[in-house]
């Protein structure tokens, strides 16, 4: 059985109240996740700028700082940008983070990034 994402249209050829909610709730949630991704990709920016490391590596720390502060990632990615711009880290994603890239920076050496 396969489900159409076509919108349905009522008998008078118009889209049903329902089938307008949904599109918009789905929009909403699209545009969210958008907004969410660019976020997350400028903190691996300031990651990989500040603590020279990879972006897939800045990634998995951002990732890491979340599950361990249950956190959610877009979340810890504002901080980063908020602390890139001058302002505190929170002081668990703080802890984390700087745990984090310690970690990352003894698992691959120079080039996996500095903790300084």
């Amino acid at each position: 059985m396969t489900t159409s994402r076509v919108p349905r249209s009522s008998p008078d050829g118009k889209r049903d109240d329902a089938t307008i909610a949904r599109l918009e709730q789905e929009n909403a949630q699209l545009r969210h996740a958008v907004n969410s991704h660019a976020t997350v990709d400028q903190a691996i920016g300031v990651l990989t700028a500040i603590h020279r490391l990879a972006p897939a590596a800045g990634f998995e720390v951002l990732r890491g700082v979340s599950q361990r502060t249950n956190i959610k990632l877009h979340t810890v990615a504002e901080s980063v940008i908020a602390w890139a711009l001058g302002q505190p880290l929170p002081e668990p994603v703080g802890r984390e983070l700087g745990a984090a890239v310690h970690r990352r920076s003894r698992q691959h050496g120079a080039s996996g990034g500095d903790a300084s």
